[in-house]
């Protein structure tokens, strides 16, 4: 079961506290970018961010931007997604797990709860108490199986 809040963040409010609380700047650019990861509830690029954060006639500057998504994931406050060709960012809600579509490259955030049973054979084997953890699934759309 995953029980654990990452860091205690579950909302736009509580990031922008989590960040006061570890010292960091509140700033302007920094508190847009948070929300922009919050309200569109996606996992993005920093192009992506970049770009969308324009458009949206946000004063961010592109080295500002990484510069912000590195600090902000390093400290827990954003997840951070290794990929293959980028890096992709998103809000941490609570743990979660991801299902990857190979076809769009859409990656989803799903609730997955193991049963116990599998929890306590995994640490069994390994002598490990899991506190929390996240699975990635990979597949293809269904329409283009059929």
């Amino acid at each position: 079961m995953q029980e654990i809040k990452a860091n205690g963040i579950d909302s736009l409010e509580s990031a922008l506290k989590r960040c006061k609380q570890l010292g960091m700047r509140v700033s302007s650019q920094r508190q847009s970018i948070l929300e922009l990861l919050w309200h569109s509830k996606e996992h993005l690029s920093a192009r992506e961010i970049y770009d969308r954060l324009n458009q949206q006639g946000k004063d961010v500057g592109h080295t500002s931007v990484y510069q912000n998504l590195e600090a902000l994931s390093q400290n827990g406050i954003i997840e951070c997604l290794e990929r293959s060709q980028c890096r992709l960012y998103g809000n941490i809600s609570s743990p979660h797990s991801h299902v990857n579509c190979l076809d769009t490259q859409e990656i989803i955030d799903v609730q997955v709860e193991l049963p116990k049973e599998l929890l306590e054979q995994i640490e069994a084997l390994t002598n490990i108490k899991i506190t929390e953890y996240t699975i990635n699934f990979y597949g293809h759309k269904k329409e283009h199986l059929d």
